[in-house]
């Protein structure tokens, strides 16, 4: 990750659909300190992030 924004968990591969709990949740599995920090630290970034946007790659070699 570059810069200093902060990722979007909306943009997030680990950002899936769960059937039992019908709502979107992290999938990746975190201990506590990393999920307080990224609560409450508005410029923390999320190590787990990935971008799951599966054109990016392409849109950048254009």
């Amino acid at each position: 990750m570059k810069g200093k924004e902060r990722s979007s968990c909306d943009t997030c591969a680990f950002y899936v659909y769960d059937d039992e709990y019908e709502a979107y949740m992290c999938d990746m599995n975190m201990d506590e300190d990393d999920y307080v920090r990224i609560m409450s630290d508005r410029y923390y970034q999320c190590p787990y992030y990935r971008n799951g946007d599966e054109y990016a790659v392409v849109r950048k070699q254009m």
